[in-house]
């Protein structure tokens, strides 16, 4: 078959959860004998906003259009015409049997269409809640609160403090140096990237401040229109969708009325080989560890205010490390440096994904202190593979993909006085971590998730032919 993988980031300039499963998946059905390709999305205000290039990754093609943001209306964040003529060149020059979407953020809800009327047919893995929630699809307010339910009056207070495009300044100081680099090969982006990281540290950044009832009631009918084109634009043109997370697939069904039938539940697979245990020396500290981007989402300040409220002594029979990338938030990593050295905890650095499973085999506890509704986290999947005991957030995939008192337990989410009892327990050897893992959690391999994706391609075509 030929396959296209539509996805809003690609290694190696990006190599989040999704970004890492879309490109392994790319990899492993080229394997088979697939021809496979990617469209895929990139920020760089020194090439020209829209422009698409041509380059191969582990021996796929990508086409990679250069999404710089430059949005004048808020309609733009979904629906997309100069990301849609783009699409639809790749799809005349490859014509895709399949197209596997795996994200839409940086692209446009039109291009399952686009692809529908060449012929392929359509598969939409959900990654997380970004056809119900513009912000990222995390659903979480501004004020930080999360969103149970999609409530479009509480959106018109959200949505004015995201950003969602750059200013006119900096389309205009973008352009200027995507000119410069066409016309001397100077590449000026990576000053004016620093540039403005560092204004961003000196200012508030997204904020709950108060909304005027004007601002609150466009962005109402903004966000209510956003749902209503997305529902007909990509719900009726989708063969099957895929949740890896029985959480995320019954909020579609009840909050979108996808038909049960059409919205499959699929665990992800993983293929490691997880280095034995590396057991802590007799006496030694509880060794407790985060793993994640260091952001206030990842709830890694949870953490330290938890390890904070633990009396010396007890914080003495063990060792707290957290590792992870601290791109973003600057004024949040100065804070969560501050705690850390406070308390005694170590903040480790970003980890390279190869390194991870020999991290977590050095792990006595691994806690995921995640503040919004996570579907399925590669790093708790890699914990369980590597025999790991979890300590999670008891919220959405986390607590799904963790069986407490089998693999891990639970604590109350944003909860730091609950997480640190719990963390006291272990540390005073009451919470029976070795008795953990008494038989090996079932994982299905990357193989076999592959073989059935692979079979759902199969089925979902045949179909069309019938129905042709």
């Amino acid at each position: 078959m030929k396959i296209l993988i539509l996805t809003h980031g690609f290694p190696p300039h990006h190599t989040a959860g999704t970004e890492s499963y879309a490109a392994d998946l790319g990899v492993a059905l080229a394997e088979r004998g697939h021809e496979v390709r990617v469209f895929t999305a990139h920020k760089d205000i020194s090439v020209p906003n829209y422009r698409v290039t041509r380059r191969e990754w582990r021996g796929l093609v990508v086409h990679e259009i250069h999404n710089n943001l430059f949005h004048r209306e808020f309609e733009e964040t979904y629906a997309n015409t100069h990301v849609e003529a783009a699409f639809e060149d790749v799809l005349a020059e490859f014509e895709p049997d399949v197209l596997h979407v795996q994200h839409l953020l940086y692209l446009s809800g039109g291009c399952i269409a686009a692809a529908r009327a060449r012929g392929a047919v359509v598969v939409f893995t959900l990654h997380d809640f970004w056809l119900e929630c513009p912000r990222f699809g995390q659903r979480v307010h501004a004020d930080g609160g999360l969103c149970d339910t999609i409530d479009f009056r509480r959106c018109g207070t959200c949505l004015p403090s995201f950003k969602f495009g750059n200013t006119g300044l900096v389309r205009t100081v973008g352009g200027m140096i995507a000119g410069i680099k066409s016309g001397t090969g100077i590449d000026l982006g990576p000053m004016a990237r620093s540039a403005a990281k560092n204004w961003r540290g000196q200012a508030t950044g997204d904020s709950a401040d108060a909304v005027d009832d004007e601002t609150a009631q466009r962005f109402e009918a903004l966000a209510r229109e956003r749902t209503q084109h997305l529902q007909r634009a990509v719900v009726p043109e989708v063969d099957l969708f895929l949740s890896p997370s029985r959480f995320l697939r019954d909020r579609f069904v009840r909050e979108w009325n996808i038909p049960p039938a059409r919205i499959e539940y699929l665990r992800f697979g993983m293929d490691v080989q997880a280095p034995p245990r590396r057991e802590r020396a007799l006496g030694g500290p509880l060794r407790v560890a985060f793993l994640g981007s260091l952001v206030p989402l990842k709830g890694a300040h949870i953490l330290i205010e938890a390890w904070s409220g633990l009396a010396a002594s007890v914080r003495a029979r063990g060792e707290l490390k957290l590792y992870g990338p601290a791109r973003h938030h600057p004024e949040y990593q100065d804070a969560l440096a501050r705690a850390a050295e406070a308390c005694g905890a170590i903040l480790a650095g970003k980890i390279e994904r190869d390194e991870v499973l020999s991290t977590l085999a050095e792990t006595d506890l691994l806690v995921v202190p995640s503040l919004w509704f996570e579907n399925a986290p590669l790093v708790i999947l890699e914990a369980l593979a590597a025999r790991t005991p979890l300590l999670v957030s008891n919220l959405g995939g986390m607590a799904e993909l963790v069986e407490s008192g089998v693999s891990g337990f639970h604590f109350e989410m944003g909860n730091a006085q609950a997480l640190a009892t719990t963390l006291q327990a272990a540390l005073e050897g009451r919470l029976g971590l070795e008795r953990l893992y008494a038989h090996p959690p079932e994982i299905p391999t990357f193989r076999a998730h592959v073989d059935v994706i692979e079979a759902h391609y199969a089925t979902a075509r045949a179909r069309g032919r019938m129905g042709a």
